[in-house]
């Protein structure tokens, strides 16, 4: 523990003139500068809060990117996929194989970085305010800022691994010493303070100036509050919120400020960042000085061509796909092996179709989702050069937490006008189901809508099933839905073939285990034993 913090501390210090992304964070590299002789002026309280920016996705894939990756690999919607290498760490997380050691490796630098962002927007939260400026709403929509990405961080962190330690300002390594886990409701008390000062204190999407495009707003305020009170099943609290962005109820009046884009295939385009159904995304930058694009699409891309083929779709992801008939989410979620017309780029064609050879992959499809264009590709390619903002919350999203919240409070006509609004985008009948049919027909929607986006598992460990059990515990282990469905049902060639990895991947999940990841054995080495492991690691 000493060993990381001492390391925040650092990080925090010199990374306050780090560029970053988009037009607001596209500013030249500053020299390091130290707390003593910091804050002093507006400019300098603007590059702490660029930093802040900055630390939801750092430099590269392997510190954030990498996780909210595997957390996909951990559900039934894809595959570690890539068959030529040892998967190493990956494997331990997606087949749930109970190795804390290596697991908890998996999870070391998504934990360090979550910190390292963290203390970055301790640092603009405690000083900032002492700071004199000439505009004071202006020096409280710094703080805002800092405590709206905090609350983003704090979250991510809970989700993943329930209870973590609450760092609430700048501390020396004595001061670490000894700290231990809060729990997850003490987390999640903490996330909705700040969120709250948030939406209190942010300007309105259409209230920044467009070089400003891409801050936090208080729009993405309220959608993730919203999702945290969904969260520990708050519906009141959550619905208000989702009101307000839905124009429903007592805001049935206000002019929308998000919409869903006509087309579906656009949410994920490079050539539509920041669109009208964005509520927030990781901003990125093509400029090749910095390394502030996107490599995701890389990692995730077929082996054959220029990818790493890490975290590829299921059949049985597909079949879901299929099953509702549901064309045109499928065409733009799933590339497939062989595939001769590839939305938006002619190079794939009969002569030339795309390649998914069997022989490397697990599974003959890749994430379209994050697909690039050949044309559009930076040179280098495989670099953190890509300019595809990675979408955290949109307003598909927040119609179907809506649609849930109104389910849970016997709203159901509510709940499917919502439903069916993101139904109709891509030419699906309305549902006209109520009770647990809609809200399994809502469950659904938002496996089909969200695939590959880093939802899925989190909707999985929260959501319970008739059984009582959360509806992880009845897709994976021995006799996991998903697990019966591989070894039992499949006729899918490439998953069948190809057992480089294994097709029981979900068998060895262990109920009161595998609902949280581990906390990094290293942190609670170095905690000297206060950071206590979840159970059953």
């Amino acid at each position: 523990m000493k060993k990381y913090i001492s390391g925040l501390m650092l990080a925090g210090v010199i990374a306050f003139g780090t560029a970053s992304c988009s037009d607001f964070l596209d500013e030249p590299l500053r020299g390091q500068q130290d707390l003593e002789n910091y804050f002093t002026t507006e400019d300098e309280c603007k590059d702490i809060v660029t930093g802040c920016y900055q630390s939801l996705a750092y430099d590269d894939w392997w510190q954030i990117y990498k996780m909210y990756n595997a957390s996909d690999m951990c559900t039934d919607d894809e595959w570690m996929g890539n068959t030529t290498q040892d998967p190493g760490e990956y494997r331990d997380l997606a087949h749930y194989t109970g190795n804390t050691q290596t697991a908890g490796n998996a999870c070391q630098n998504f934990w360090q970085y979550r910190y390292k962002g963290i203390l970055r927007c301790n640092i603009a939260i405690q000083n900032i305010p002492s700071v004199e400026f000439n505009d004071t709403t202006l020096r409280t929509r710094y703080v805002a800022e800092a405590r709206f990405l905090r609350a983003f961080q704090y979250f991510d962190l809970v989700k993943y691994f329930g209870g973590v330690p609450i760092v609430e300002r700048l501390m020396m390594p004595t001061e670490i010493q000894g700290i231990t886990r809060s729990t997850k409701e003490q987390c999640y008390i903490f996330i909705e303070n700040d969120l709250k000062f948030a939406v209190a204190h942010l300007p309105k999407k259409a209230e920044y100036a467009s070089d400003d495009l891409g801050r936090a707003t208080s729009g993405a305020a309220k959608g993730l509050l919203a999702k945290v009170y969904l969260y520990q099943e708050k519906y009141k609290e959550a619905e208000a919120l989702l009101q307000d962005l839905c124009c429903r109820g007592s805001y049935s009046g206000n002019t929308p400020e998000y919409r869903l884009l006509d087309n579906f295939g656009d949410v994920w385009s490079m050539d539509h960042n920041n669109s009208e159904e964005s509520l927030f995304e990781i901003q990125t930058n093509s400029n090749l000085t910095y390394n502030l694009g996107n490599r995701l699409p890389v990692v995730v891309g077929s082996r054959n061509d220029s990818g790493w083929s890490w975290g590829m779709p299921t059949s049985n992801l597909e079949k879901a796909f299929v099953d509702a008939g549901d064309e045109v989410r499928l065409r733009y979620t799933i590339l497939h092996d062989g595939q001769t017309d590839v939305p938006g780029d002619p190079t794939w064609n009969e002569e030339n179709p795309y390649p998914i050879k069997s022989s490397d992959h697990k599974s003959g499809r890749a994430n379209f989702k994050l697909y690039i264009p050949v044309e559009k590709r930076p040179d280098p390619y495989d670099a953190p050069h890509i300019a595809l903002n990675y979408r955290l919350l949109r307003y598909a999203d927040v119609l179907l937490m809506y649609a849930e919240v109104e389910n849970a409070l016997n709203n159901d006509s509510e709940a499917r006008w919502a439903l069916n609004q993101v139904r109709n985008r891509v030419g699906l009948d309305d549902v006209t189901a109520s009770g647990t049919a809609l809200r399994d027909a809502i469950r659904l929607e938002r496996r089909l809508e969200l695939a590959c986006e880093g939802n899925r598992l989190f909707d999985l460990r929260r959501w319970k099933d008739d059984n009582g059990k959360y509806a992880i515990q009845n897709i994976m282990g021995p006799n996991g839905t998903f697990v019966r469905y591989n070894l039992e049902e499949s006729t899918d060639e490439y998953e069948i073939n190809n057992q480089q990895e294994a097709s029981n991947k979900g068998y060895y999940f262990t109920e009161g285990r595998d609902e949280l990841f581990p906390i990094p054995t290293s942190e609670i080495t170095m905690s000297n034993g206060s950071i206590v492991q979840n159970p059953g690691y």
